[in-house]
């Protein structure tokens, strides 16, 4: 299982300690199931619905400083862990693909009792949210992407996710992949203000990565991509000429989804005139929470 809190730690150390934010981020939040698997979400505010959907080395914990914004805006900022991710469960043999977790979002928001909602997504959250906004089209209120993949005939992972890939190797290099090197991957790829994100809520990515499992369903989502041209096709269908508003935000300083070339992808499938942007690298929650909930905020009303 994750960390949990020890009871004998001096309150310096649990200030600072994965375990002690991982206490935290589960107080924050509350258990569900759809569709037969057990998940987690956070929630706060009050007045319309935010659905954020995370990607790869995320979880619900990526969005918890976005839903607060979104909370500060008005909105009520919601966040759940895909199955596989963070404290949701992990069922061996799941269908960990981009339709299999797509399927569960749809249960998920039916559980969840959302009727209507704004749509944001990130990273792997494209697709799935994709998948989402296709099954569910008539409940978006309005979609707002984030550094993601639509052209997925095109994607390839970065060099840091690309080992997961392959069998073997990919085991290797999650083995190989502790707290301090993760740490360093993030200021490399994905933090540009390193002030903004303490050393425990790094740390605290890499116990919810791996999880009770070791990390064997995260991996599985590695290799369960679907970068089909159906469902290439099937995404630009969820941006482009549909009944709810679309913007394309992004974190320009990204290295693992560029501007010049995923941004542009994205700008050109929605049809939009231009792509927003936030000084930020590809995860400006982190970092640029309160620009994000703004620009979201604005389509929203």
């Amino acid at each position: 299982m994750l960390d949990q809190p020890g009871s004998s730690a001096s309150g310096a150390l649990a200030r600072d300690s994965a375990s002690a934010v991982l206490s935290e981020h589960r107080r924050a939040g509350r258990q569900f199931t759809a569709a037969g698997v057990q998940s987690f979400v956070r929630e706060e505010g009050a007045g319309e619905a935010v659905l954020c959907m995370h990607g790869m080395w995320g979880s619900s914990f990526l969005y918890r400083k976005v839903i607060h914004e979104l909370a500060d805006r008005g909105m009520r900022g919601i966040a759940f862990d895909l199955p596989g991710f963070g404290l949701a469960e992990r069922p061996a043999g799941y269908d960990y693909s981009w339709s299999g977790l797509g399927r569960f979002a749809v249960a998920a928001v039916e559980e969840l009792g959302l009727d209507r909602f704004h749509l944001v997504v990130h990273d792997i959250g494209g697709p799935v949210g994709f998948e989402l906004a296709q099954g569910l089209p008539e409940r978006v209120a309005s979609l707002t992407i984030f550094n993601t993949m639509i052209d997925v005939t095109r994607f390839k992972p970065p060099w840091s996710m690309q080992p997961f890939r392959f069998r073997l190797l990919g085991e290797m290099w999650l083995k190989g992949l502790r707290k301090p090197l993760f740490r360093s991957l993030m200021s490399l790829q994905g933090v540009s203000d390193r002030s903004a994100v303490t050393k425990a809520e790094l740390d605290a990515y890499v116990d919810l990565m791996n999880g009770d499992d070791g990390g064997r369903s995260f991996l599985s989502a590695m290799r369960s991509t679907e970068r089909t041209p159906e469902k290439e096709a099937l995404y630009r269908a969820a941006v482009w000429d549909v009944p709810y508003p679309v913007q394309v935000v992004w974190a320009a300083d990204d290295p693992a989804l560029r501007i010049d070339s995923y941004g542009e992808q994205a700008r050109a499938a929605a049809g939009v005139a231009e792509i927003a942007t936030l000084p930020a690298k590809h995860f400006p929650q982190e970092d640029q929470a309160a620009a994000m909930a703004e620009h979201i905020r604005r389509l929203a009303t």
